[in-house]
């Protein structure tokens, strides 16, 4: 009896491990698939340009009120209240520049003023402001 009952357990149990191994082998023949080709590699990089220097304008508040004394110093020596200005629009400037312009121009707003409040007059004023900003945009009140 033994052997009958093997035989039935042969019997049934082949088709069945047949059947689960039918897509198990299927599966892996079919997961072998060959690999596509790289796409091209671009001909030519784009060049960077630079950008250009950024330069800072004053800001318009409106028309200023200045007496003739102001005026008459202006006028006379060459030095005051048109280099204030430039002090101002530099410090102004450089609350609102990026930070290694900033920087720039908060050292040329501190050259300006002491220029400024030395007595110098304006070519001296203005070369102490050049050499502070280096290369960062002059604004327009210093022109």
């Amino acid at each position: 009896m033994n052997k009958a009952r093997e035989s039935v357990r042969r019997t049934l149990l082949t088709p069945i491990a047949v059947g689960l191994m039918l897509p198990l082998g299927v599966a892996a023949y079919s997961g072998c698939k060959k690999d596509e080709p790289p796409p091209p590699l671009p001909s030519a990089a784009p060049a960077n340009t630079p950008s250009a220097p950024l330069v800072l304008e004053v800001e318009d508040a409106g028309e200023d009120v200045v007496d003739a004394d102001a005026d008459a110093k202006k006028v006379g020596t060459g030095t005051g209240r048109s280099m204030e200005a430039c002090c101002a629009a530099l410090a102004q400037n450089a609350a609102s520049a990026p930070p290694p312009t900033n920087m720039y121009m908060m050292q040329a707003a501190a050259a300006c003023n002491a220029a400024v409040a030395g007595g110098k007059d304006n070519a001296s004023v203005m070369s102490a402001v050049s050499g502070a900003l280096k290369g960062a945009g002059m604004p327009g009140a210093c022109r």
